[in-house]
């Protein structure tokens, strides 16, 4: 996988325990739904709480793996690798 680092935008569910579902990200002005999450980790990245989602999702007609982080702090989000 190639490091992007590229913000995107993300439409997320958040229980009432403040536990964190992505469900669709917006990439280049396709909408993407993410079909799997495969695991999720907390680390941190120049001093920020992110979380680190590994993903997969059918793109172009090909199942590819990603990584997708949200910085707690700030509410942003990134597309990380793929």
């Amino acid at each position: 996988m190639k490091i992007l680092c590229t913000p995107i935008e993300v439409l997320a569910h958040f229980e009432n325990d403040g536990t964190l579902h992505p469900l669709r990200m917006n990439l280049n002005g396709e909408t993407i739904k993410i079909e799997q999450v495969i695991s999720t980790t907390e680390g941190m990245l120049a001093g920020n709480r992110m979380l680190i989602f590994k993903c997969q999702s059918e793109i172009a007609g090909v199942l590819k793996p990603f990584q997708i982080k949200y910085e707690i702090g700030t509410g942003k989000w990134f597309l990380w690798k793929m």
